[in-house]
This record gives structure tokens, sequence and C-alpha cells, in this order.
């Protein structure tokens, strides 16, 4: 008992740098919380250096990083299948494309439609296709403004287009 008095500030180090580690690990980014956590991990490593000498802090750091892993290991393993997987804490929705997530909007109702360039295709620009203005890639001519093109294909938020005849 005599000893964890003696050494009780290197220990509130220790288990404070420990726990502030641990939500780190649930929180998005690297912010306040793991600079903290590292910040009194490198104290209670220095406070056993200065009262015990340097093989004890050695072994100290390569306790707390032990220490660190086990508990970070543990914590996300149960935020992946144990009790907190189950809590508000984790995320459990999927962003579907049926449920209106996507990343470009949906325009394979071009293909086949004829436009304007509006801007010369060297070979991406911009042309007017039923009164909007689109984004769109030529087959690699050089196409100039004022030509009228046909929408050819649709890849993802490419559109592709040729001259039109």
């Amino acid at each position: 008992m005599a000893w964890i008095a003696a050494n009780l500030p290197t220990l509130i180090c220790m288990l404070v740098g420990l726990a502030l580690l641990v939500i780190e690990a649930f929180i998005p980014g690297f912010g306040v919380a793991g600079l903290a956590g590292i910040c009194f991990e490198i104290a209670g490593v220095v406070l056993v250096y200065m009262s015990y000498g340097p093989l004890p802090a050695v072994l100290a750091l390569l306790a707390v990083l032990a220490l660190a892993g086990l508990v970070l290991f543990f914590s996300l393993r149960s935020a992946r299948k144990g009790r907190l997987s189950q809590s508000d804490m984790v995320l459990k929705d999927v962003q579907r494309d049926e449920d209106g997530y996507r990343a470009s909007d949906d325009q394979s109702q071009l293909v086949g439609k004829t436009g304007t360039v509006q801007t010369e295709l060297r070979p991406t620009g911009m042309a007017l296709i039923d009164g909007e203005r689109v984004n769109v890639l030529s087959d690699g001519s050089f196409i100039e403004a004022g030509a009228k093109i046909c929408v050819t294909r649709v890849d993802g938020s490419r559109v592709l287009v040729r001259r039109a005849e």
C-alpha cells in the first residue's frame, strides 16, 4: 500500500492517459483526447525515470504500450461484436443507391440526345443538352463551340459525346 501511495501521481498519469486514448479511439480524427492521452503517458514514464532510473522507465514504457494495445484491441472488438456494438455509439446505417445516396446524379437519360457545344471540347467542355448545361467529354477529337453533338454513352459522371452528323 505504501508503494501505491508513493507512486500515485505516476499511476494517475498512466491511467488517465490510457482512458483518454480509449476515448480517442471512438472519436473521429486525431484530437485533444488523443494528444492529452499521449502527454499523460509520457509524463507517467518521465515520473518513473525520475524516481527509479532508465531501466524501470523503459519497462514502464513497454508495459504502457502493451496495456494500451490490449485495451484498444478489446474496446474495438467490443465495438464490432460485443456489448458496445449494440449501443448508439456505433453507426449501423448503410448508404445504399436505392436510398438515394449517390456520388453523382444519374445522367443515363441523356444517351442518344443531341445538343450544342458551348465551349470548345479539347476533349472536355460544356454543352447545352435539353436546355441544361452539362460537362461533357468528346470522343478524343477537338470540337469547336457551336457545333452539334450527340451523347453516345454515360459512365458515372462522365458524359461522352461525338460530333452529330
